[in-house]
C-alpha cells in the first residue's frame, strides 16, 4: 500500500509543472466572440449553467472537476478539426496542436489564439498549478504545464467534458 501511495505522490509531482500566470485581456468587441459579449456568459446563474450542461460537463467546467484519464471522449481522438468550449462555443484548440502526452487527457501544445484561454494560479492541491479557463465564459478547461513539446514547451492538459470537437469537413475535391 505504501508503494502505491508513493507512486501516486510521484505522479502528482511529475504532472504538476507550472506555467504562466497572466490572464489575457478580454476581447474588446462582440464580433470576436461569435456575436456575444464575454460578459453575457459571465452573468449566467448557476442554475442556467446546469441547464446548459450534462452533469459531467457542469462538474468539470463550473466546479473545476477532473475526468478520469483514458476514459474520456478526446484523449485518443485523431480527427481533424477545432475544439471549442462546451459552455460558449469559443474556438480553443486545433487538432493540429494536439499530441499524445501519455496522460490520458487531450493535450495541446498551444491554443488557437492566446486570447482564447486565460490562466489562473491554482493552489487547491499540495502544490501550485496553473489552471486554464475559457477566456469568454470562465469555464474550467484543465491545467497547463511546462513539460510539452516544441515549439512552445507547453502541455495544455484539458478535460474532454469542457470541449466540443467541430470536425473539419472534407472538401468536395477531396472526396
Amino acid at each position: 500500500m505504501t508503494v502505491i501511495r508513493w507512486g501516486l505522490v510521484f505522479l502528482l509531482i511529475v504532472t504538476a509543472g507550472c506555467g504562466a500566470n497572466s490572464r489575457p485581456a478580454e476581447p474588446q468587441d462582440a464580433a470576436s466572440n461569435g456575436g456575444k459579449p464575454a460578459q453575457a456568459f459571465r452573468r449566467l446563474t448557476d442554475a442556467q449553467w446546469r441547464e446548459r450542461h450534462t452533469d459531467e460537463q457542469y462538474r468539470v467546467t463550473r466546479r473545476k472537476g477532473t475526468e478520469r484519464p483514458f476514459e474520456n471522449a478526446y484523449w485518443d481522438c485523431e480527427k481533424e478539426g477545432v475544439y471549442k468550449c462546451v459552455g460558449c462555443g469559443q474556438p480553443l484548440f486545433s487538432s493540429k496542436t494536439k499530441y499524445e502526452s501519455g496522460t490520458g487527457w487531450p493535450s495541446f501544445w498551444a491554443p488557437i489564439e492566446e486570447q482564447s484561454v486565460a490562466a489562473r494560479t491554482d493552489k487547491s492541491w499540495i502544490f501550485t498549478r496553473t489552471e486554464v479557463l475559457c477566456s469568454r465564459c470562465d469555464a474550467h478547461l484543465g491545467h497547463v504545464f511546462e513539460d510539452g513539446p516544441e515549439p512552445t514547451g507547453l502541455r495544455y492538459c484539458v478535460n474532454s467534458a469542457a470541449l466540443r470537437l467541430e470536425e473539419k469537413l472534407e472538401s468536395a475535391a477531396g472526396r
